[in-house]
């Protein structure tokens, strides 16, 4: 297992798989994908990136995107990844293709999925969409239970004047059906802090955990980021809810495991910075090695450090 300069080891990685989406959320960063292209990977080309992952002994992967549903050969890409990254397969989706597809991917060796979900209120998730049916979200949370997907994660991004109102309704969800409930802190590169966009919106989700320590049966830790997973009675079920906070929060970089890999076949080394890219598509259809393409590989690893230290 490789780690970087910080002694931290790289164990998973998350390829956006296009920056497609047919939803349009307000807030969406596109996994820190700020330019508009269209040169996405082949589904051999993913294989072949994430061989050389597995050869350092990463063996886990998400796919996202944009909205990786929103590729027709999804399933034959997850069949792929399957074989190689064998401790976690998983995906994040708006949700509202997932009826669609959850069995396949299941069957093809998906292991469990993360759903946006902002909120339960129809008119609402049609305003942080712009115009999604939030009936085709709760069907892919269906979906996904239905064909054995565990855990399936309901992504809820914490919104100022917007659904900060709907937390417990939200607990409320997950318990009924089983779900882990992610509350999850709008973030945004420091640049960006001080623009109207990010003051109108940002809650820091600090007073939830707070709140939730007091009143949880049980909790434990996350590996990833270190972060907090708090497990209560809510009526007559178990709640599960974690909390992710990413901003200005030190501890959430000291345990980042995980390395990203853009649509268009570039190393990310961190979500927040565009500075530090490494191609490793370009080389690979210009035939490098794979030599070549695990020094490559190695080479993002090392330009990896904490965002907020």
């Amino acid at each position: 297992m490789v780690k970087d300069r910080f002694g931290r080891p790289v164990k998973s990685i998350r390829v956006s798989l296009t920056e497609r989406c047919n939803l349009n959320c307000f807030y969406c960063h596109r996994e820190g994908e700020w330019h508009r292209h269209r040169n996405e990977m082949a589904p051999e080309e993913v294989e072949r990136i994430l061989k050389i992952a597995r050869a350092l002994d990463i063996r886990k992967v998400k796919f996202t995107g944009g909205e990786p549903l929103m590729r027709e050969d999804i399933v034959d890409i997850v069949a792929r990844a399957a074989p190689l990254m064998d401790r976690d397969v998983s995906l994040t989706t708006n949700g509202t293709l997932l009826s669609k597809y959850a069995q396949d991917l299941k069957d093809a060796g998906l292991m469990r999925v993360n759903i946006s979900l902002d909120t339960l209120d129809p008119e609402k998730y049609r305003k942080i969409t712009r115009n999604g049916d939030l009936k085709d979200a709760m069907d892919g949370v269906h979906a996904a239970i239905d064909a054995g997907l565990n855990p399936v994660k309901l992504n809820m991004v914490l919104l100022r004047g917007i659904n900060e109102d709907e937390i417990e309704r939200m607990i409320e969800f997950s318990a009924e059906t089983g779900a882990i409930l992610q509350i999850i802190e709008l973030e945004t590169p420091v640049e960006r802090e001080n623009t109207q966009f990010f003051k109108k919106y940002h809650v820091n989700p600090k007073f939830i955990e707070e709140h939730l320590e007091k009143v949880a049966d049980e909790i434990n830790y996350n590996e990833l980021h270190r972060r907090k997973r708090f497990r209560f009675k809510f009526g007559s079920r178990m709640a599960e809810v974690e909390i992710v906070r990413p901003m200005h929060n030190s501890t959430f970089c000291m345990y980042c495991t995980r390395i990203r890999l853009t649509s268009d076949g570039k190393l990310k080394p961190c979500l927040l910075r565009n500075d530090n890219l490494v191609d490793i598509l370009g080389p690979l259809r210009n035939g490098a090695s794979d030599d070549e393409l695990l020094e490559i590989f190695k080479e993002a690893i090392l330009r990896r450090e904490p965002y907020f230290k």
